[in-house]
């Protein structure tokens, strides 16, 4: 029986795509695209509405009437779920790394608003969020819950990704993405044609794990696709003073807005990428903007930034 899509329980908005000029590009005889996966939804945007597509609907069908994801203070995650929950019907608890801090930034303030439950837990404690006994004690203070997993990486939200990229259309000869957790970058490469490369961005230092990460989702093999890791400015969450003038700057240029945290790494790593001669003379290039534009909304003070998890 041919499996069909379920009806999403999010309202969702079809997104454009922007092109890019400057004059890097004629140099390096490349075109250059940008997926607006931000527009998608006011709340639930970019990649976040994908990864929690399929996530609801099993909540829904497994009878669930509570949300319980994990994520720091700035949590483009925590934010999404919270706004996914109160649209879909479903109450939602966010397990917050470290500490609560008055007043609430942005971020968590928007969560509370959307009816989420802050639960903080120290960051040792945080470490041991996929062990049994963690589980087990979140089971005894908040009843039954659909648990969705720190940045929503599962194979869920993998399937909702790969669904998203089957939908592109041709046109395009590489993909470009940042990559936190590697669900997006998994579920981009399992939808879209071998003929295609998929390049992730790494948002982490360090982030040479991802590849082994995102392997475990990957049920073919794949020859096309590269994870590249030395554009993440510090590494997740931290920034330098180029970065941000750089998002400044080429944000009021081509009125595209940027975070810090993901599509800021990810567009100074493509620029860096093509002065460098690494993409093919006549090739377009589709950048996928993931959202999480809600990080830099707010007054963000950097320096307490630096030490929050996804």
């Amino acid at each position: 029986m041919h499996d069909r899509s379920c009806q999403p329980l999010l309202t969702y908005t079809p997104t454009p795509v922007q092109e890019i000029r400057e004059p890097l590009f004629d140099k390096a005889g490349v075109r250059v695209l940008v997926k607006r996966e931000d527009l998608n939804h006011p709340y639930v945007s970019g990649n976040k509405w994908w990864k929690l597509k399929y996530n609801l609907d099993e909540a829904k069908k497994s009878g669930h009437n509570t949300l319980l994801t994990f994520g720091g203070a700035y949590s483009n995650h925590i934010y999404a779920t919270a706004g996914a929950a109160s649209e879909s019907g479903f109450n939602s608890i966010g397990i917050i790394r470290g500490e609560e801090t008055q007043p609430l930034n942005p971020t968590l303030t928007f969560a509370k608003e959307k009816g989420m439950q802050l639960h903080y837990v120290s960051r040792t404690q945080y470490r041991n969020k996929t062990e049994t006994e963690f589980t087990e004690n979140l089971k005894q203070q908040f009843g039954d819950f659909y648990r969705i997993p720190e940045g929503g990486t599962n194979e869920l939200a993998v399937k909702g990704v790969t669904e998203f990229a089957q939908t592109l259309h041709d046109g395009f000869d590489y993909l470009c993405c940042a990559v936190g957790t590697g669900g997006t970058l998994a579920g981009l490469i399992s939808g879209l044609p071998k003929t295609k490369q998929t390049l992730g961005f790494s948002v982490l230092k360090g982030g040479e794990f991802l590849h082994t990460e995102v392997q475990k989702f990957l049920h073919d093999d794949y020859g096309n696709w590269s994870l590249i890791t030395s554009y993440h400015h510090g590494g997740y969450a931290k920034t330098t003073h180029e970065l941000l003038r750089f998002i400044t700057e080429f944000g009021n240029r081509h009125n595209l807005p940027l975070d810090q945290v993901y599509t800021g790494k990810l567009m100074w790593g493509v620029m860096e990428e093509i002065k460098n001669g690494c993409f093919q003379k006549g090739s377009t290039i589709l950048i996928l903007h993931t959202g999480g534009l809600q990080g830099r909304s707010a007054n963000i003070n950097m320096t307490d930034i630096n030490n929050c998890l996804f």
